[in-house]
């Protein structure tokens, strides 16, 4: 069994001080705690300074360059400062007291990653994010149905020793440095949105990944937020992006994406909303996004 002494849990955060309080909070309180916290503020505008002054957290000031410049800069840091271990996670959500500790003891040197399953914080069977249902091949399934895994039970059913093989990543994802030293740091022109796919998928290709049910990482619920046009505009993208780079039956599963996603706004933002988008105040935003995320056009785009 690889023992991992030395960890470092890395938050990237902005604008949610409150919610950056209570995720510190909770990994400082953390049964077998990190050597290290470090918080990658991208550019707040609001009290994150003074919260993180005031909790004497180690932390780096940086423009907003989106959470793959916050996650990159983080794991520059951790392989720099030569940790064992890299701990990742948002700012929104909170690990479990015992998150870390079943982390680390399930860890083999097989794997490239163990990650917590991430629950609603108001109802923990819940899960915010389904996770697929996984081939043998490693790729979600597109035909079977329901293709979406919703809850604890049901994954649980479809877990071998407790551990299931896909993973959220930056929501309590313990990565062993010397994997990261073989994939490389994480694709800042992802922006916001892919970067966790890309590297999940880069992960893959040097050892298993699973979430442990038993490390639980609480988050509120997503579905509750609404989208800006920006992201919209990169989540669609992106994701095409993704699909292309990574997925077989590229094309029919394209589609689908692009289906899915204005669904996704829909429901999030109202059909007014996403009218007024596509007929009146962005209307060149959903083709273009389309049309860049099919060519594969990665990087921040500054006429969005």
């Amino acid at each position: 069994m690889v023992v991992y002494k030395k960890i470092i849990a890395v938050v990237v955060t902005y604008n949610r001080c409150q919610l950056l309080k209570r995720c510190l909070k909770k990994i400082i309180e953390q049964s077998i705690p990190p050597e290290e916290i470090l918080v990658i503020n991208n550019g707040s505008t609001d009290d994150t300074k003074n919260v993180l002054k005031k909790l004497k957290i180690k932390t780096i000031n940086q423009d907003n360059v989106g959470s793959a410049g916050g996650w990159e800069k983080g794991i520059e840091f951790a392989i720099k400062n030569q940790y064992d271990a890299i701990w990742l996670m948002d700012d929104d959500g909170y690990p479990d007291k015992y998150s870390l500790e079943i982390l680390k003891s399930s860890i083999d040197e097989k794997m490239a990653c163990i990650s917590s399953i991430v629950v609603k914080e108001d109802n923990p069977q819940e899960f915010v994010f389904p996770y697929p249902l996984i081939k043998k091949n490693n790729q979600p399934s597109l035909f079977k149905w329901p293709r979406k895994i919703n809850n604890k039970k049901e994954l649980l059913k479809k877990s071998f020793d407790s551990k299931y093989p896909y993973i959220h990543l930056f929501n309590g994802a313990l990565i062993p440095i010397r994997i990261i030293k073989k994939i490389g740091n994480i694709n800042k022109n992802y922006f916001i949105y892919g970067d966790e796919l890309d590297y999940t998928f880069r992960l893959m290709r040097q050892g298993k990944i699973f979430s442990n049910i038993n490390a639980i990482h609480y988050h509120p619920d997503v579905t509750k937020r609404s989208y800006t046009p920006i992201k919209i505009y990169y989540l669609l993208k992106n994701t095409l992006i993704i699909t292309k780079k990574y997925y077989k039956n590229v094309l029919l599963r394209q589609i689908l994406q692009i289906f899915n996603i204005i669904l996704i706004v829909i429901r999030r933002n109202g059909i007014n909303y996403f009218l007024s988008i596509i007929l009146i105040k962005n209307y060149k935003l959903i083709p273009l996004a389309i049309y860049r995320g099919i060519r594969g056009k990665i990087g921040f785009d500054k006429d969005v």
